[in-house]
């Protein structure tokens, strides 16, 4: 499990990028977590740069969007989703379980 920062410290609207390796983005979607690749997989941008509405992320390059529940894009130009992981909260603190390479996406 990776610590990610308080949850005081994630606003809702906010995210913050994480630098493992793949690099992982942490959204507070009005007061929901997620946490996704942050590389876009239409093309090398960081999605925690990108647009945050409810439950989807804009990439800031070419406007592909990602629902962040599933990680799937939502249409072109994006056709692969980005890996999703698992989100907790515990003692105030935001914590990521990265889910394995293997895995893909989790639905």
């Amino acid at each position: 499990m990776i610590s990610v920062c308080r949850l005081e410290d994630l606003p809702a609207g906010e995210s913050v990028r994480l630098d493992t390796t793949p690099p992982v983005a942490v959204f507070n979607a009005d007061g929901e977590l997620f946490a996704i690749d942050d590389t876009c997989s239409h093309q090398d941008a960081s999605l925690s740069e990108g647009w945050l509405e409810g439950c989807l992320v804009e990439c800031p390059l070419h406007a592909a969007v990602f629902d962040l529940r599933t990680g799937r894009p939502t249409g072109p130009p994006a056709r692969r989703p980005v890996r999703t992981h698992q989100v907790y909260v515990e003692d105030g603190m935001i914590h990521v379980r990265l889910t394995a390479a293997e895995e893909g996406s989790a639905a």
